[in-house]
């Protein structure tokens, strides 16, 4: 399991689809994807629970993943959480 704290900078204009972004690029891997935001842990690939995450730009989160592809996952998503961009 590795784990990286990155500073959110999704648009908030865009409302849910920031967030069904991360949700579709987490779940290219096999490896499991949480964000962590303050005591709130959920799972990265549930649409359902990101968005009752509620994280805004500006925030730290801790996202952490855990499988065969896990550093991959890591860049990726940590990537488009700071940038937006793929």
């Amino acid at each position: 399991m590795i784990s990286k704290k990155v500073k959110v900078n999704l648009s908030q204009d865009a409302e849910a689809r920031p967030v069904a972004v991360l949700v579709q690029i987490a779940s290219k891997y096999d490896s499991r994807v949480n964000i962590i935001s303050g005591s709130k842990k959920v799972n990265a690939k549930s649409i359902m629970g990101m968005m009752s995450l509620g994280f805004t730009s500006g925030e730290d989160v801790q996202v952490e993943t855990d499988g065969a592809d896990e550093q991959s996952a890591l860049d990726e998503i940590t990537k488009y959480i700071a940038s937006e961009t793929v």
